[in-house]
């Protein structure tokens, strides 16, 4: 299979191109933003035209923690939208036959059951936090599902949970929860400062994959999943916001104090995955948190060189 990974160079697209170029079954080709800009229908349409693919996985999106969502709610919801119908269509012109979009955990209601099962979706009004992002991605596996039934693709969506890994977004605060809070208390450390802030209470119960076992999560379900989808893939870990920045802070080697602002949003109450179909496919998780974040805390020192 010729298959284009859009997203190469994020944190779950550069783990899917390590994952399926392991694999001689598979013919990985990219594109960097120079050489397609994802917003541009004329740009997506021509790459499709000219490498003709036979699956790809759009793994491109943007993306960031609770700050930046709830300050560019507007850019999470136009951009994701022009990304994805982008590439939709584009992959339609070009008959490409197997299609995996990525969507995220935000999509399902703030107060749904957990853990969380995709007949959960649109039961219920979603986090305010980031409600604009959920609407483009659940826009997104409605496009698939119409896709689906209307030309009879064989399409699916992915809803991952919370990825970390070592190529995740350690620049700014704009980031996720994880790597916000590793940048935050190895600054501190480095700098002597004697307390971290920490958004919100704390009390927020959070389940968290590494990007190589999502990337081996994708590809079972690439091979062995054909239904329009929603398809959870969880971690099948869960801990509060308090006890990871504990847990990183202890790997780090911090002993200033952690100060949570009640002030600023916690975002949903607890979203855990039911990944009982993905799971059911022969998958599961290899990494466990500790293990992971551990690994994780390693790399950013050296980029950040703290």
């Amino acid at each position: 299979m010729k298959l284009f990974i859009a997203g190469h160079n994020g944190l779950v697209g550069s783990a899917l191109v390590s994952e399926f170029s392991k694999d001689p079954a598979y013919e990985v080709i990219s594109a960097s933003r120079a050489e397609v800009d994802l917003t541009s229908k004329d740009q997506v349409k021509a790459f499709f035209q000219q490498h003709r693919p036979d699956g790809a996985i759009l793994a491109a999106a943007k993306v960031g923690g609770i700050k930046a969502n709830s300050e560019n709610p507007v850019g999470f919801l136009t951009v994701n939208l022009e990304i994805q119908n982008n590439f939709f269509s584009a992959a339609m012109a070009a008959d490409t036959k197997r299609l995996i979009f990525l969507g995220s955990s935000c999509i399902y209601p703030k107060f749904a059951v957990n853990p969380l099962k995709e007949e959960s979706l649109l039961t219920g009004p979603l986090e305010e936090s980031n409600e604009a992002y959920a609407i483009a991605k659940i826009a997104g596996v409605k496009t698939i599902q119409a896709y689906c039934k209307q030309f009879g693709m064989d399409w699916t969506s992915v809803m991952p949970t919370n990825v970390y890994g070592e190529r995740d977004n350690f620049i700014n605060d704009d980031s996720h929860v994880m790597p916000a809070l590793m940048r935050r208390i190895l600054i501190a450390k480095k700098n002597k400062d004697q307390e971290v802030v920490v958004w919100g209470t704390g009390k927020p119960m959070r389940e968290f994959i590494h990007a190589d076992d999502l990337a081996k999560g994708i590809k079972t379900v690439l091979e062995n999943y054909h239904q329009p989808g929603p398809i959870n893939i969880g971690g099948t870990e869960e801990i509060s916001i308090k006890t990871l920045a504990e847990t990183i802070a202890e790997g780090v080697g911090y002993q200033g104090q952690l100060v949570f602002d009640s002030n600023k949003p916690d975002g949903t109450p607890r979203k855990a995955l039911d990944s009982s179909k993905v799971l059911g496919l022969g998958w599961s998780p290899e990494i466990d948190l500790r293990t992971g974040i551990s690994s994780v805390i390693d790399s950013v020192r050296r980029d950040l060189l703290i």
